[in-house]
């Protein structure tokens, strides 16, 4: 049966730096929770504390009725999957998924039928005689998920799991990953700072910035509805775009974008504009804009525009719209219905978010 887990007001000091500060989340049972956020942000941390590789300053972590802080680490009951494989080199593949199984002294024929099961699991059953240096990047980790899984954790922690592996790859494993939580449904923590990985695999998301949490949610609530500037920049592609608010709109120039009624009248304030939510148009428009450059992304382009004011505005254009729109052509650029999330300047300033990055 899966377990949930409960951390509550988490807080890691290193002498007088504060990595972790106050951080709050329940991980449900059975689902993937993804702690996404730029380097730095501590959501390792958070993982090394559940894991209890590391000790809290302040805080509790509960798994199901346990309170875990109180708790050796071999009796937490967690898997952990680190990003470099941590796989023994001396040791076959069989041999490196049953080693927590020998640890804790199973029966030799236990033993050996767990390891059978797992690595057919993980699709590795005629590499079980083989070393950690005869297979690839992504088979090292099938197997380094396979020993975590062996001694049937309760709850699966991943720290960067596909970093060190190339695109094509971690994107395999991502779909693999997902398969296979579906199968096992163990209640899982993943670390990532890769935004689509998060989008893709987590069914709720702890968006962490500078050790404390900016927004739990849905991936869908993340994305559609920021909490934050740090949340509306740092995940998926963002314009920010810089006006005044004036009778409910940001103005910036002769653009107006509706929704700021919460805003101070007359305050500086900002409006986060995804780029799919850009609009070019032949006819009319909100402001003419000049075409910087056009970069094919397959099936559409990454259109970047200036604006009259000076700031770059950034379009997902499908091709079969562009008409032949080329370097230093002047479009008009439609933004009267953009999903846009408005907030006052001064709160903007940790977003650091470079226009339609």
């Amino acid at each position: 049966m899966s377990t949930p887990i409960v951390v509550e007001g988490l807080t890691k000091r290193f002498g007088s730096f504060r990595a972790v500060t106050d951080v709050t989340f329940t991980a449900p049972a059975g689902a993937i929770t993804a702690l996404l956020g730029p380097s730095g942000s501590g959501k390792s941390t958070v993982l090394r504390m559940i894991a209890g590789l590391e000790e809290p300053t302040a805080g509790r972590i509960v798994m199901g009725d346990e309170e875990l802080t109180v708790k050796s680490v071999q009796e937490r009951r967690v898997g952990f999957v680190f990003q470099h494989y941590a796989l023994f080199r001396h040791m076959t593949v069989a041999d490196n998924v049953g080693f927590g199984l020998r640890v804790r002294k199973e029966d030799k024929a236990v033993r050996e039928a767990r390891v059978r099961e797992l690595l057919e699991l993980v699709h590795l059953e005629p590499f079980a005689d083989r070393y950690p240096e005869q297979l690839s990047g992504g088979q090292r980790q099938r197997v380094a998920l396979a020993r975590a899984l062996a001694p049937a954790p309760k709850v699966l922690l991943l720290d960067e799991p596909f970093g060190a592996l190339d695109a094509k790859v971690r994107q395999d494993l991502r779909r693999w990953l997902d398969e296979l939580h579906r199968e096992l449904g163990v209640t899982s923590l993943l670390v990532t700072h890769d935004q689509e990985e998060a989008l893709e695999l987590a069914n709720q998301i702890v968006v962490m910035h500078e050790g404390r949490v900016e927004q739990v949610g849905s991936p869908g609530e993340i994305y559609d509805q920021p909490a934050t500037p740090f949340v509306a920049g740092f995940v998926g592609a963002a314009n920010v775009l810089h006006g005044e608010v004036v009778g409910g709109q940001i103005h910036l120039g002769s653009i107006r974008i509706p929704g700021a009624a919460h805003l101070d009248e007359g305050a500086a304030a900002a409006a986060f504009v995804r780029p799919h939510d850009v609009r070019v148009t032949s006819g009319n428009g909100d402001v003419a804009a000049v075409v910087e450059r056009v970069a094919s992304l397959g099936w559409l382009s990454r259109v970047s525009l200036k604006l009259p004011g000076g700031e770059t505005l950034v379009a997902h254009v499908p091709n079969d719209d562009l008409h032949g729109v080329g370097e230093g052509d002047t479009i008009q650029v439609d933004l009267r219905n953009p999903k846009a999330f408005l907030a006052p300047e001064s709160t903007t300033e940790r977003a650091d978010v470079p226009a339609g990055a």
